[in-house]
């Protein structure tokens, strides 16, 4: 299951990425996506971190990480839907995948707790 989550977390940031390659040359645009791909690469990073964990503590607090860094790139891909810089059916699946993740980690830290 941790090599799934590893995989869905790091496809997660490359999807972004793709996305910016797509948002107009304009100053908004540039700063948004800074933001988002910032947020959305250390889901996975982070992600890799906490299976790395040396302890149930420690675990959870990385997850938390991960959670934060999921929402912020949720955050992000609504500001850059609702300013219309880019196409809103562009974004849904890379809201959902990113939903999702929320959803697992927030499950996982729960079942630690």
């Amino acid at each position: 299951m941790q090599e799934q989550i590893k995989k869905r977390t790091k496809q997660a940031g490359l999807e972004v990425i793709k996305l910016i390659d797509e948002l107009p040359g304009k100053p908004s645009a540039w700063a948004n996506s800074k933001q988002i791909i910032r947020s959305s690469t250390s889901i996975g990073a982070n992600y890799r971190a906490a299976c790395r964990a040396k302890s149930s503590a420690d675990f959870i607090n990385k997850l938390k990480i991960v959670e934060e860094e999921a929402d912020e790139t949720q955050y992000w891909l609504e500001v850059l839907e609702e300013s219309k810089l880019i196409n809103s059916g562009r974004i849904e699946t890379i809201k959902k995948d990113v939903n999702e993740i929320v959803s697992i980690v927030v499950a996982s830290i729960k079942t630690m707790r």
